[in-house]
Protein backbone atom coordinates (compact mmCIF):
# COMPACT_ATOMS: atom_id res chain seq x y z
CA UNK A 1 0.00 0.00 0.00
CA UNK A 2 1.10 3.15 -0.74
CA UNK A 3 -0.03 6.56 1.43
CA UNK A 4 -1.94 8.97 -0.11
CA UNK A 5 -0.21 12.62 -0.91
CA UNK A 6 -2.24 14.59 1.60
CA UNK A 7 -0.67 11.99 4.41
CA UNK A 8 2.88 12.83 2.79
CA UNK A 9 2.48 16.44 2.64
CA UNK A 10 1.52 16.64 5.82
CA UNK A 11 3.95 14.54 7.54
CA UNK A 12 6.63 16.56 4.90
CA UNK A 13 5.57 19.85 6.31
CA UNK A 14 5.72 18.51 9.85
CA UNK A 15 9.18 17.76 9.95
CA UNK A 16 10.20 20.50 7.93
CA UNK A 17 8.54 22.60 10.88
CA UNK A 18 10.06 20.91 13.64
CA UNK A 19 13.18 19.19 12.94
CA UNK A 20 14.20 21.04 9.21
CA UNK A 21 14.19 17.95 7.47
CA UNK A 22 13.69 18.43 3.91
CA UNK A 23 11.43 15.21 2.30
CA UNK A 24 11.34 15.65 -1.76
CA UNK A 25 8.40 13.94 -3.47
CA UNK A 26 9.30 10.27 -3.85
CA UNK A 27 10.28 9.63 -0.48
CA UNK A 28 6.72 8.35 0.63
CA UNK A 29 7.93 5.07 1.16
CA UNK A 30 10.07 6.16 3.68
CA UNK A 31 7.30 8.06 6.02
CA UNK A 32 5.33 4.54 5.13
CA UNK A 33 7.54 2.67 6.54
CA UNK A 34 9.29 4.92 9.35
CA UNK A 35 5.66 5.93 10.67
CA UNK A 36 4.32 1.52 10.68
CA UNK A 37 5.06 1.17 13.89
CA UNK A 38 3.75 3.81 15.46
CA UNK A 39 0.48 3.47 13.68
CA UNK A 40 0.08 -0.17 15.11
CA UNK A 41 0.75 0.32 18.40
CA UNK A 42 -2.01 3.44 18.26
CA UNK A 43 -4.62 0.50 16.94
CA UNK A 44 -4.75 2.42 13.16
CA UNK A 45 -4.86 0.19 10.45
CA UNK A 46 -2.66 1.89 8.50
CA UNK A 47 -0.65 4.84 7.96
CA UNK A 48 -2.86 7.25 6.54
CA UNK A 49 -5.34 6.31 9.40
CA UNK A 50 -2.86 7.20 11.76
CA UNK A 51 -1.80 10.52 10.57
CA UNK A 52 -5.56 11.94 9.75
CA UNK A 53 -5.97 10.97 13.74
CA UNK A 54 -2.89 12.97 14.23
CA UNK A 55 -4.15 15.78 12.05
CA UNK A 56 -7.71 15.41 13.74
CA UNK A 57 -6.32 15.74 17.54
CA UNK A 58 -2.58 16.48 17.50
CA UNK A 59 -0.95 15.70 21.20
CA UNK A 60 2.78 16.90 21.97
CA UNK A 61 3.59 13.33 22.51
CA UNK A 62 1.96 12.22 19.41
CA UNK A 63 4.11 14.96 17.37
CA UNK A 64 7.32 14.15 18.98
CA UNK A 65 6.54 10.35 18.55
CA UNK A 66 6.34 11.20 13.88
CA UNK A 67 9.16 13.10 14.30
CA UNK A 68 11.41 11.20 15.92
CA UNK A 69 10.21 8.26 13.93
CA UNK A 70 11.54 10.47 10.72
CA UNK A 71 14.98 11.31 12.30
CA UNK A 72 18.13 9.25 11.52
CA UNK A 73 20.29 8.18 14.25
CA UNK A 74 22.41 6.17 12.55
CA UNK A 75 25.81 6.40 14.02
CA UNK A 76 28.92 4.62 14.84
CA UNK A 77 32.19 5.29 17.45
CA UNK A 78 35.26 7.28 15.69
CA UNK A 79 33.00 7.71 12.98
CA UNK A 80 34.83 8.26 9.72
CA UNK A 81 38.06 8.31 11.62
CA UNK A 82 39.87 11.55 9.87
CA UNK A 83 37.55 14.01 11.81
CA UNK A 84 38.56 12.39 15.43
CA UNK A 85 42.32 12.79 13.86
CA UNK A 86 41.82 16.61 13.17
CA UNK A 87 40.50 17.09 16.50
CA UNK A 88 43.81 15.65 18.14
CA UNK A 89 46.45 16.95 15.68
CA UNK A 90 44.93 19.85 14.68
CA UNK A 91 42.30 21.66 16.50
CA UNK A 92 43.13 20.72 20.33
CA UNK A 93 46.42 22.65 19.74
CA UNK A 94 45.95 25.71 18.13
CA UNK A 95 43.38 26.03 20.70
CA UNK A 96 45.42 25.19 23.32
CA UNK A 97 48.37 27.40 22.06
CA UNK A 98 46.05 30.57 22.04
CA UNK A 99 44.50 29.53 25.05
CA UNK A 100 46.29 27.33 27.32
CA UNK A 101 43.96 27.08 30.56
CA UNK A 102 40.75 26.92 31.09
CA UNK A 103 38.07 24.20 29.83
CA UNK A 104 38.05 22.82 26.30
CA UNK A 105 34.11 23.51 25.38
CA UNK A 106 32.76 20.68 22.49
CA UNK A 107 29.21 20.70 21.28
CA UNK A 108 28.23 17.83 19.82
CA UNK A 109 24.79 18.63 18.16
CA UNK A 110 22.57 15.96 16.51
CA UNK A 111 24.79 13.30 19.00
CA UNK A 112 21.75 10.45 18.44
CA UNK A 113 22.66 7.75 20.73
CA UNK A 114 25.60 9.14 22.23
CA UNK A 115 28.70 7.40 20.27
CA UNK A 116 29.82 10.96 18.57
CA UNK A 117 30.31 12.92 22.18
CA UNK A 118 32.20 9.82 23.79
CA UNK A 119 34.39 9.45 20.90
CA UNK A 120 35.28 12.91 21.46
CA UNK A 121 35.61 12.88 25.20
CA UNK A 122 37.97 9.60 24.67
CA UNK A 123 39.84 11.41 22.32
CA UNK A 124 40.56 14.25 24.58
CA UNK A 125 41.31 11.76 27.42
CA UNK A 126 43.77 10.80 25.31
CA UNK A 127 45.44 13.74 24.90
CA UNK A 128 45.49 15.10 28.42
CA UNK A 129 44.50 18.29 26.58
CA UNK A 130 43.06 19.47 30.59
CA UNK A 131 39.52 20.51 31.33
CA UNK A 132 37.40 19.22 28.62
CA UNK A 133 33.52 19.91 28.95
CA UNK A 134 31.41 18.00 26.32
CA UNK A 135 27.84 19.10 25.33
CA UNK A 136 25.86 16.29 23.29
CA UNK A 137 22.49 17.62 22.23
CA UNK A 138 19.49 15.95 20.33
CA UNK A 139 16.38 15.95 19.05
CA UNK A 140 15.46 12.45 20.19
CA UNK A 141 14.53 12.41 23.97
CA UNK A 142 15.02 8.60 23.44
CA UNK A 143 18.29 8.25 21.90
CA UNK A 144 19.54 11.06 24.55
CA UNK A 145 18.26 8.71 27.66
CA UNK A 146 20.46 6.39 25.71
CA UNK A 147 23.39 8.01 25.86
CA UNK A 148 22.85 9.27 29.39
CA UNK A 149 22.30 5.97 30.32
CA UNK A 150 25.92 4.73 28.57
CA UNK A 151 25.30 0.97 28.09
CA UNK A 152 26.04 -0.17 24.60
CA UNK A 153 25.35 -4.20 23.01
CA UNK A 154 28.78 -6.33 21.80
CA UNK A 155 26.94 -5.13 18.03
CA UNK A 156 26.75 -1.59 18.85
CA UNK A 157 30.53 -1.63 20.44
CA UNK A 158 31.62 -3.57 17.45
CA UNK A 159 31.00 -0.71 15.22
CA UNK A 160 34.15 1.44 15.17
CA UNK A 161 35.75 0.91 19.18
CA UNK A 162 39.37 0.17 19.03
CA UNK A 163 40.22 -2.18 21.75
CA UNK A 164 42.46 -0.13 23.33
CA UNK A 165 40.19 2.77 24.23
CA UNK A 166 37.67 -0.76 24.98
CA UNK A 167 39.56 -1.84 27.88
CA UNK A 168 40.61 1.77 28.97
CA UNK A 169 36.92 3.15 28.85
CA UNK A 170 34.23 0.83 29.22
CA UNK A 171 33.46 -2.38 31.63
CA UNK A 172 31.20 -5.41 31.12
CA UNK A 173 27.85 -5.02 31.75
CA UNK A 174 25.56 -8.41 31.26
CA UNK A 175 25.71 -8.43 27.74
CA UNK A 176 26.62 -5.61 27.00
CA UNK A 177 29.29 -2.76 27.45
CA UNK A 178 28.85 0.44 30.42
CA UNK A 179 31.25 3.70 29.86
CA UNK A 180 33.26 4.56 32.90
CA UNK A 181 32.05 7.02 35.41
CA UNK A 182 35.29 8.85 34.41
CA UNK A 183 34.25 9.02 30.78
CA UNK A 184 30.29 9.87 31.55
CA UNK A 185 31.43 12.56 33.76
CA UNK A 186 32.65 14.43 30.64
CA UNK A 187 29.61 14.49 28.77
CA UNK A 188 26.79 16.39 29.26
CA UNK A 189 22.84 15.31 27.67
CA UNK A 190 20.25 17.84 26.58
CA UNK A 191 17.01 18.03 24.58
CA UNK A 192 17.78 20.43 21.91
CA UNK A 193 16.35 21.58 18.38
CA UNK A 194 18.81 22.63 15.82
CA UNK A 195 15.43 24.97 14.75
CA UNK A 196 16.18 26.80 18.17
CA UNK A 197 18.61 29.24 19.69
CA UNK A 198 21.89 27.68 20.31
CA UNK A 199 22.68 26.14 24.23
CA UNK A 200 23.01 28.55 26.56
CA UNK A 201 26.01 27.46 27.81
CA UNK A 202 28.62 30.05 26.98
CA UNK A 203 30.53 29.69 23.71
CA UNK A 204 32.21 26.37 21.93
CA UNK A 205 35.64 26.25 20.97
CA UNK A 206 34.77 22.97 18.75
CA UNK A 207 31.03 22.03 17.35
CA UNK A 208 30.72 18.57 15.51
CA UNK A 209 27.32 19.28 13.42
CA UNK A 210 28.22 15.91 11.16
CA UNK A 211 25.79 14.43 8.63
CA UNK A 212 23.23 16.44 9.25
CA UNK A 213 23.04 19.09 6.79
CA UNK A 214 22.79 17.31 3.68
CA UNK A 215 19.04 16.41 5.77
CA UNK A 216 18.21 20.36 4.90
CA UNK A 217 17.18 22.65 2.21
CA UNK A 218 19.87 25.18 2.00
CA UNK A 219 17.39 28.40 3.91
CA UNK A 220 17.33 26.10 6.93
CA UNK A 221 21.36 25.70 6.28
CA UNK A 222 21.96 29.09 6.26
CA UNK A 223 19.52 29.37 9.67
CA UNK A 224 21.33 26.48 11.22
CA UNK A 225 24.92 27.56 10.27
CA UNK A 226 23.88 31.40 11.36
CA UNK A 227 23.03 29.74 14.84
CA UNK A 228 26.55 27.89 15.22
CA UNK A 229 28.47 30.59 14.46
CA UNK A 230 26.78 32.86 16.92
CA UNK A 231 27.35 29.88 19.64
CA UNK A 232 31.13 29.30 18.45
CA UNK A 233 34.35 31.50 20.26
CA UNK A 234 36.03 33.73 17.46
CA UNK A 235 38.34 31.53 15.41
CA UNK A 236 36.10 28.20 17.21
CA UNK A 237 35.71 25.30 14.27
CA UNK A 238 33.01 23.51 13.13
CA UNK A 239 33.32 19.62 11.89
CA UNK A 240 30.91 18.45 9.74
CA UNK A 241 30.24 15.21 7.37
CA UNK A 242 32.30 14.25 4.24
CA UNK A 243 29.67 14.99 2.08
CA UNK A 244 28.95 18.58 3.60
CA UNK A 245 30.32 21.95 3.48
CA UNK A 246 29.55 25.54 4.49
CA UNK A 247 30.84 26.95 0.62
CA UNK A 248 28.71 28.54 -1.11
CA UNK A 249 26.19 28.09 1.78
CA UNK A 250 27.92 30.34 4.79
CA UNK A 251 30.40 33.00 4.13
CA UNK A 252 31.03 33.03 8.36
CA UNK A 253 33.26 29.99 7.84
CA UNK A 254 36.60 29.19 5.90
CA UNK A 255 37.59 25.82 4.92
CA UNK A 256 40.56 23.99 6.22
CA UNK A 257 42.51 21.47 5.39
CA UNK A 258 43.77 18.82 8.34
CA UNK A 259 45.24 15.71 7.19
CA UNK A 260 42.57 13.61 5.86
CA UNK A 261 39.52 15.61 6.98
CA UNK A 262 38.47 18.81 5.67
CA UNK A 263 36.79 21.19 9.26
CA UNK A 264 35.87 25.13 8.96
CA UNK A 265 36.60 27.97 11.12
CA UNK A 266 34.86 30.87 12.19
CA UNK A 267 35.76 33.84 10.14
CA UNK A 268 34.72 37.46 11.27
CA UNK A 269 31.98 38.59 8.62
CA UNK A 270 29.67 41.93 8.26
CA UNK A 271 26.72 42.05 10.71
CA UNK A 272 24.36 42.15 8.09
CA UNK A 273 25.94 38.51 6.75
CA UNK A 274 24.31 36.64 9.69
CA UNK A 275 20.45 35.94 9.58
CA UNK A 276 19.43 38.14 12.77
CA UNK A 277 16.99 35.86 14.88
CA UNK A 278 14.01 37.39 14.73
CA UNK A 279 14.10 36.97 11.35
CA UNK A 280 14.69 33.17 11.99
CA UNK A 281 10.82 33.80 12.19
CA UNK A 282 10.05 36.06 9.90
CA UNK A 283 6.44 36.01 7.45
CA UNK A 284 6.12 32.59 5.85
CA UNK A 285 8.35 30.40 8.35
CA UNK A 286 5.55 28.81 10.46
CA UNK A 287 5.94 27.38 13.68
CA UNK A 288 3.61 25.31 14.70
CA UNK A 289 1.71 25.89 18.42
CA UNK A 290 3.35 22.97 19.93
CA UNK A 291 6.38 24.66 21.70
CA UNK A 292 10.08 23.63 20.15
CA UNK A 293 12.05 21.51 22.22
CA UNK A 294 15.57 24.05 23.41
CA UNK A 295 18.62 22.34 25.71
CA UNK A 296 17.46 22.09 29.16
CA UNK A 297 18.79 21.05 32.33
CA UNK A 298 22.28 22.89 31.94
CA UNK A 299 23.70 25.87 34.22
CA UNK A 300 22.55 29.27 32.79
CA UNK A 301 25.79 31.59 32.15
CA UNK A 302 25.68 34.82 33.77
CA UNK A 303 23.63 37.85 31.47
CA UNK A 304 22.17 35.01 29.27
CA UNK A 305 18.48 35.37 28.82
CA UNK A 306 15.77 32.67 28.01
CA UNK A 307 16.02 30.09 25.53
Amino acid sequence: MTISQATFAYVAQLVHERAGIHLEPGKEYLVESRLAQPARECGATDVDTFVARLRAHPTPATVEEVVEAMTTNETSWFRDVAPFDALREHVVPQVRATRPSGPLRIWSAACATGQEPYSIAMTLADLAAGDCDVLATDLSPRALERGREGHYTSLEMNRGMPAAALVRHFRRSGSGWQVSDALRSRVRFAHHNLLGAPPAWRTFDVVFLRNVLIYFDLATRVRVLDQVLRSLQPGGWLVLGSAETTLGVHEGFERVAAGAATIFRAVPVPAHAVTPVAALWAPGVHVPAVPVATATGLPTPRGAGPL
